[in-house]
């Protein structure tokens, strides 16, 4: 079910500092026309840590209503306390989501032994499949392959979104894990590495902008086409630079207003992509025919 290009949908917000929802409709539109293969909902782009809880509630309700079916929508439900992430990942069922992604809890610092408790508790308690999410560089944390081996046998732990970019370290889940189980890249700028050595694909913040090339490179790699997928690679590696030029989502929020589809709003404490960074990511995304020159 989670394989392809998946994005990891921005939150986009009214000058009044609201939930968009007419822009975020609008995006999940984007997604179904250019052929992105799943969404992220309330994740780390879509600034998921600065939503109350109604509002991600009503954020995740609005997105299952206009994907209505289309592709798989992964609900973000992870949190620094159990019981929260328990009871979030609950919701995310009762709304209709079709899975879980479970960031690892951060800020407390929990050993292996916790994480397994932690996401043991959460698969548990969930009715729907639930994704583990390891970004060590920002939850000061790593869920370690040996453990993603153990929770790989609950019968609703069914895959990992791996964004530490370590070599050998997809080689080593998937050779633990087994095929039923979905090891997804975490970043746009080696996941086509991680996918010619088996990864089902990738959660990513340039499928905000460039949701059509990044579903071919997918495709390419899934075909084994190793030179077209590399050339492309190539010609996508400027946008993740830029894209990684300050705090995600500050700059993809800023080439979405780019390119006309959400407001500038960004809520604190992130702030708007400096003036300094602006015209390179401008220019970027005209090379890439995103924009008009």
């Amino acid at each position: 079910m989670f394989k392809g290009s998946i994005v990891a949908l921005v939150t986009p917000f009214t000058d009044r500092g609201d939930i968009d929802y007419a822009a975020l409709d609008g995006l999940v539109d984007f997604h179904l026309q250019q052929g992105t293969d799943g969404l992220v909902v309330a994740g780390t782009t879509g600034e998921s840590a600065a939503l109350s809880r109604p509002e991600w509630r009503d954020l995740v309700a609005a997105v299952i209503r206009r994907v209505n079916g289309a592709i798989p929508v992964l609900a973000g439900t992870g949190s620094a306390a159990t019981s929260t992430a328990v009871e979030q990942t609950r919701q995310a069922g009762e709304l209709g989501a079709d899975g879980a992604l479970v960031v690892t809890p951060y800020y407390n610092r929990p050993m292996q032994a916790g994480l397994a408790a932690h996401f043991t508790a959460v698969a548990d308690a969930s009715a729907i499949p639930v994704v583990l999410y390891n970004v060590p560089s920002r939850t000061a944390v790593d869920l370690l392959p040996a453990t993603v081996e153990a929770l790989a046998r609950h019968p609703r732990i069914v895959g990992i979104k791996e964004a530490k970019r370590e070599s050998g370290r997809v080689e080593d889940l998937l050779a633990r894990c087994g095929p039923g189980f979905s090891v997804l890249s975490g970043d746009d700028p080696s996941c086509l590495a991680a996918m010619q050595v088996g990864a089902s694909g990738v959660v990513s913040v340039a499928a905000n902008v460039a949701p059509a090339l990044m579903h071919e490179l997918f495709a390419l790699a899934a075909e084994q086409d190793e030179q077209a997928a590399r050339r492309l690679d190539e010609r996508l590696q400027p946008l993740f630079e830029v894209l990684a030029v300050e705090t995600n989502p500050i700059p993809v929020k800023w080439a979405l207003f780019e390119m006309g589809r959400v407001g500038p709003q960004i809520r604190l404490p992130l702030t708007p992509l400096e003036e300094a960074h602006r015209g390179p990511l401008r220019q970027c995304l005209e090379t890439l025919g995103l924009i008009p020159a």
